[in-house]
Protein backbone atom coordinates (compact mmCIF):
# COMPACT_ATOMS: atom_id res chain seq x y z
CA UNK A 1 0.00 0.00 0.00
CA UNK A 2 1.32 3.32 -0.93
CA UNK A 3 1.62 6.09 1.47
CA UNK A 4 0.13 9.68 0.51
CA UNK A 5 3.92 11.07 1.32
CA UNK A 6 5.42 8.27 -1.26
CA UNK A 7 8.48 9.95 -3.78
CA UNK A 8 10.13 9.41 -6.64
CA UNK A 9 13.60 10.91 -7.26
CA UNK A 10 15.50 10.80 -10.97
CA UNK A 11 19.15 10.67 -11.29
CA UNK A 12 20.90 11.10 -14.76
CA UNK A 13 24.62 9.90 -14.92
CA UNK A 14 26.64 13.24 -16.41
CA UNK A 15 30.41 12.35 -16.16
CA UNK A 16 32.32 9.46 -14.48
CA UNK A 17 30.45 9.35 -10.87
CA UNK A 18 28.80 12.95 -11.28
CA UNK A 19 24.87 12.33 -11.48
CA UNK A 20 22.18 14.92 -11.37
CA UNK A 21 19.61 14.39 -9.48
CA UNK A 22 15.93 15.63 -10.16
CA UNK A 23 13.75 16.02 -7.61
CA UNK A 24 10.04 15.30 -8.00
CA UNK A 25 8.88 19.22 -6.44
CA UNK A 26 8.29 22.57 -8.70
CA UNK A 27 10.49 25.27 -8.38
CA UNK A 28 13.39 23.02 -6.79
CA UNK A 29 16.87 23.36 -8.86
CA UNK A 30 18.19 20.00 -10.07
CA UNK A 31 21.27 18.58 -7.68
CA UNK A 32 24.67 17.57 -8.69
CA UNK A 33 25.92 14.73 -6.60
CA UNK A 34 29.79 13.05 -7.15
CA UNK A 35 32.07 10.64 -5.41
CA UNK A 36 35.45 12.11 -3.66
CA UNK A 37 38.54 12.10 -5.33
CA UNK A 38 40.28 9.63 -6.08
CA UNK A 39 36.79 8.07 -7.72
CA UNK A 40 34.88 11.17 -8.68
CA UNK A 41 36.28 14.81 -8.47
CA UNK A 42 34.25 15.92 -5.49
CA UNK A 43 31.86 18.29 -7.34
CA UNK A 44 28.79 17.66 -5.30
CA UNK A 45 28.38 15.94 -1.91
CA UNK A 46 28.00 12.25 -2.27
CA UNK A 47 25.69 9.76 -0.93
CA UNK A 48 27.20 9.24 1.98
CA UNK A 49 27.30 12.88 2.95
CA UNK A 50 23.38 13.02 1.92
CA UNK A 51 22.19 10.34 3.90
CA UNK A 52 24.13 12.43 6.86
CA UNK A 53 22.48 15.46 6.11
CA UNK A 54 19.25 13.60 6.07
CA UNK A 55 19.14 12.88 9.63
CA UNK A 56 20.53 15.94 10.87
CA UNK A 57 17.58 17.57 8.95
CA UNK A 58 15.10 15.48 9.71
CA UNK A 59 15.97 15.31 13.98
CA UNK A 60 16.11 19.28 13.37
CA UNK A 61 12.91 19.75 11.61
CA UNK A 62 11.67 17.18 14.28
CA UNK A 63 12.74 19.16 17.02
CA UNK A 64 11.47 22.62 15.70
CA UNK A 65 7.72 21.63 14.90
CA UNK A 66 7.19 20.21 18.47
CA UNK A 67 8.42 22.73 20.38
CA UNK A 68 7.05 25.62 18.13
CA UNK A 69 4.68 24.11 15.68
CA UNK A 70 4.19 26.85 13.21
CA UNK A 71 6.55 29.26 13.03
CA UNK A 72 10.21 27.99 14.30
CA UNK A 73 11.91 31.55 15.72
CA UNK A 74 14.60 32.25 12.54
CA UNK A 75 17.95 30.96 13.20
CA UNK A 76 17.42 29.60 16.41
CA UNK A 77 18.67 26.16 15.86
CA UNK A 78 21.76 24.83 14.16
CA UNK A 79 22.97 21.30 14.09
CA UNK A 80 26.09 19.16 13.20
CA UNK A 81 26.39 15.79 12.46
CA UNK A 82 29.82 13.34 12.35
CA UNK A 83 29.92 10.74 9.93
CA UNK A 84 31.63 7.82 11.29
CA UNK A 85 32.99 5.30 8.44
CA UNK A 86 33.92 2.10 9.24
CA UNK A 87 34.72 -1.64 7.21
CA UNK A 88 32.70 -4.45 8.34
CA UNK A 89 33.58 -7.68 8.41
CA UNK A 90 34.15 -8.19 4.54
CA UNK A 91 36.29 -5.13 3.93
CA UNK A 92 33.72 -3.37 2.61
CA UNK A 93 32.89 0.77 3.66
CA UNK A 94 30.10 1.28 5.53
CA UNK A 95 28.75 3.86 7.26
CA UNK A 96 29.58 3.07 11.22
CA UNK A 97 27.38 5.63 12.67
CA UNK A 98 25.65 9.27 13.16
CA UNK A 99 26.44 11.37 15.86
CA UNK A 100 24.31 14.59 15.52
CA UNK A 101 24.38 17.75 17.71
CA UNK A 102 21.44 19.77 17.67
CA UNK A 103 22.02 23.51 19.16
CA UNK A 104 19.21 25.60 20.30
CA UNK A 105 19.51 29.89 21.24
CA UNK A 106 17.78 30.75 24.35
CA UNK A 107 14.34 31.46 23.09
CA UNK A 108 13.61 27.61 21.60
CA UNK A 109 15.67 25.99 24.63
CA UNK A 110 13.57 27.92 27.17
CA UNK A 111 10.32 27.30 25.32
CA UNK A 112 7.76 25.64 28.03
CA UNK A 113 7.08 22.70 25.23
CA UNK A 114 11.15 22.00 25.12
CA UNK A 115 11.05 19.20 28.17
CA UNK A 116 8.12 17.12 26.83
CA UNK A 117 9.77 17.74 23.00
CA UNK A 118 13.17 16.48 24.02
CA UNK A 119 11.07 13.09 25.30
CA UNK A 120 9.16 12.65 21.69
CA UNK A 121 10.90 14.42 18.65
CA UNK A 122 13.36 11.61 18.19
CA UNK A 123 10.56 8.99 17.26
CA UNK A 124 8.69 11.71 14.56
CA UNK A 125 12.06 12.16 12.94
CA UNK A 126 11.21 9.26 9.91
CA UNK A 127 14.67 9.05 8.44
CA UNK A 128 16.48 8.76 11.96
CA UNK A 129 14.31 6.61 13.07
CA UNK A 130 14.32 4.65 9.55
CA UNK A 131 17.82 3.74 9.89
CA UNK A 132 17.60 2.66 13.09
CA UNK A 133 15.17 0.21 12.64
CA UNK A 134 16.96 -1.31 9.52
CA UNK A 135 15.29 -0.47 6.21
CA UNK A 136 14.23 -2.55 3.12
CA UNK A 137 16.05 -1.73 0.18
CA UNK A 138 14.72 -3.57 -3.16
CA UNK A 139 17.05 -3.23 -6.15
CA UNK A 140 16.48 -3.68 -9.82
CA UNK A 141 18.76 -3.20 -12.56
CA UNK A 142 17.01 -3.58 -15.67
CA UNK A 143 17.80 -2.52 -19.84
CA UNK A 144 16.80 0.43 -21.16
CA UNK A 145 14.51 -2.20 -23.12
CA UNK A 146 12.44 -3.09 -19.82
CA UNK A 147 15.23 -6.61 -19.05
CA UNK A 148 15.23 -7.11 -15.76
CA UNK A 149 18.78 -8.00 -15.42
CA UNK A 150 19.51 -8.43 -11.44
CA UNK A 151 17.01 -8.05 -8.66
CA UNK A 152 16.86 -8.41 -5.00
CA UNK A 153 14.15 -7.69 -2.50
CA UNK A 154 16.26 -6.34 0.43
Amino acid sequence: MSEKSDFTLELEQLDGYQFRVRFDLDGVDDLVVDEPPPLGQGSGPNPSRMLALAAANCLSASLLYCVSRNRPPAGSLRARVHCRMARNDRGRLRIGGLAVTLEVDGELADAARMKRCLELFEEFCVVSASLRDGLPVAVEVVTREGEVLHSSAG
